[in-house]
């Protein structure tokens, strides 16, 4: 994890992730009858490789594994010359189970002499965990209360000055109807300083679904109701629906057994009228805010912080520099006592033999094993597989199939050993790497790692995304500096120094570490966050990838 990047000749210009690999990274755009030299061999590119793309160190055959990252991730389809691209046109989609790189009981741990006895400043909760945010959730039980929900937020933001549209309102006035001159008024002081806001939760769920899939939705919103970010919450019912109060009670109750949290629950149907739910729905928020107000930050040890790790819109670099980043951050967090969360199923496939290498016993292995499998037969049923994961954007940029953009994606897990398998909903609750079974899509995952217990995510991109989360601080790690330029308004962190290789990934994994002890502390502030980005989307399983 701490070599920079590099190629034979000294130039920045190719790379061979791993000794045992036939294929070869292009950094930059190279044209074609380009000389590269690789292990003392001297190939020449048969034609123009884009930067993120790869081609081939030597001539392969239809039927021939392609390898990278020391690990099957496709088949060539036809005849490839030596020198040639590799592209959807050439190669499929394959894995292949081989002897694993990782071993158990073999991990070694990063020198993290720097970071011991370093705190960030968190909210303390009554059951012993601790916030990296502050606020109070507003949730529907079913979709019938969305309209309900949208009006609360924009009560609640009017009320407390604290609109995040401000600007983008004032843009819409000047565009319709000029500028008046007058400057956008400044946000008033905050009433509530010790909160970081009120969130406001919406759905597709709760109603004509299957009775697991309102079992699910309660599970979850359970998970974001008892989440140590999360003050307390308001629950708004129709009345009528699948997912009914008593459902969502028994699961805050597994969680939170000691009723240390507030919890209102309201519902439509019993009330007077649409302006008495309202009304009551605003007083248990502002009651709550004045309650979540008096607990301050204190300091917390780093073992407790859990990052959920993910990524999207990812490129041919990610695998390269990002990934293998937050990896490293997460490896140095589990040997201070703290907890990452990988997610994401179909982005391990091909790469299972490793994970379950590095599996802390037996029977989380095979837990692991049995929620692949089911997964995989899951998708199966309504006509799907982990190949048709890799987006156009992917493809586009380097990531042609699903076991080429797994190898590159499990990297966000780091070395350290798996200490547990969640399946989706289920809180974490040991301390070190827990895997956790989700869709590769980007929001889901990310909804299902706040929901299993993460107060941190570092989201890691090489096209850009706008992702965020309701109660979860996100911060975005760009894989290239372009991106990092680009949308700078959208990253928080840029790994393109390791592309260029100006700095060793263990150095800048500090560097990024230092910057999830100052989000956990309140002093950053995540560019999702200042943007809203909260996104929250259920993962109504078997069908999504």
């Amino acid at each position: 994890m701490n070599q920079t990047i590099a190629s034979d000749s000294g130039q920045l210009d190719t790379l061979r992730v791993h000794a045992a690999d036939n294929v070869c990274v292009a950094l930059k755009d190279l044209p074609a009858g380009t000389d590269v030299t690789d292990s003392g061999q001297r190939i020449t590119l048969t034609e123009a490789i884009r930067h993120k793309h790869k081609f081939t160190l030597t001539a392969l055959e239809p039927g021939d594994t392609v390898i990278m990252y020391g690990v099957t991730v496709g088949r060539a389809t036809r005849p490839i010359a030596q020198g040639a691209a590799v592209t959807t046109e050439n190669v499929e989609h394959s894995t292949a189970s081989s002897t694993p790189q990782a071993k158990r009981g073999s991990w070694q741990a990063p020198d993290v002499a720097h970071f011991q006895g370093a705190t960030f400043d968190g909210y303390h909760r009554p059951d012993g965990k601790v916030g990296t945010a502050n606020v109070w959730l507003v949730v529907p039980l079913v979709f019938c209360e969305n309209r309900n929900i949208e009006v609360l937020r924009q009560c609640v933001a009017d009320a407390l000055g604290e609109d995040p549209f401000r600007e983008y309102k004032q843009l819409a006035r000047e565009l319709l109807h000029g500028s008046s001159g007058e400057p956008t008024p400044p946000p008033r002081e905050r009433l509530f300083p010790n909160v970081d806001g009120v969130r406001f939760l919406t759905h597709t769920l709760g109603c004509g679904g299957t009775d697991s899939d309102a079992q699910a939705l309660c599970q979850l919103l359970a998970g974001y109701i008892c989440h140590p970010n999360v003050a307390g919450a308001t629950v708004l019912s129709l009345g009528c629906q699948k997912a009914q109060i008593d459902m969502i009670k028994a699961a805050v109750q597994a969680r939170d057994p000691q009723g240390l949290r507030p919890v209102h629950y309201l519902e439509q149907q019993a009330s007077q009228s649409e302006t008495a739910l309202i009304r009551e729905s605003l007083t248990t928020i502002f009651d709550g805010l004045a309650t979540a107000n008096q607990v301050e930050r204190t300091p917390a040890p780093l073992s407790k912080l859990s990052i959920g790790v993910e990524c999207g819109g990812s490129d041919g670099f990610s695998g390269l520099s990002a990934n293998p980043l937050v990896g490293a951050v997460i490896d140095r967090l589990v040997a201070l006592g703290g907890s990452g969360i990988l997610s994401e199923f179909p982005e391990l496939c091909g790469v299972e033999h490793e994970l379950i290498a590095r599996c802390s016993d037996d029977s989380v292995a095979e837990r692991f094993s049995e929620l692949m499998a089911a997964y995989q037969r899951h998708a199966a049923l309504v006509g799907a597989d982990f190949s048709m994961n890799p987006s156009p954007g992917n493809i586009r940029d380097g990531l042609i199939t699903d076991a080429m953009k797994s190898a590159g994606a499990a990297k966000k897990g780091g070395d350290s050993p798996v200490v547990d398998v969640l399946d989706y909903i289920e809180p974490q609750t040991r301390a070190g790497l827990s895997l956790l079974c989700t869709p590769g899509n980007d929001v889901e995952s990310t909804t299902a790692l706040a929901g299993s217990g993460a107060n941190l995510i570092m989201f890691t991109t090489g096209l850009g995304t706008p992702t965020g989360n309701p109660v979860t601080p996100v911060l975005k790690i760009a894989s290239n500096t372009a991106l990092a330029t680009r949308m700078s308004d959208v990253i928080d962190f840029d790994a393109g120094p390791i592309i260029r290789g100006e700095v060793a990934i263990g150095e800048l994994a500090d560097r990024l570490l230092e910057l999830c002890i100052e989000t956990a502390s309140g002093r950053y502030r995540p560019r999702a966050v200042s943007l809203a980005q909260y996104d929250f989307i259920p993962w109504k399983r078997g069908v999504s990838l």
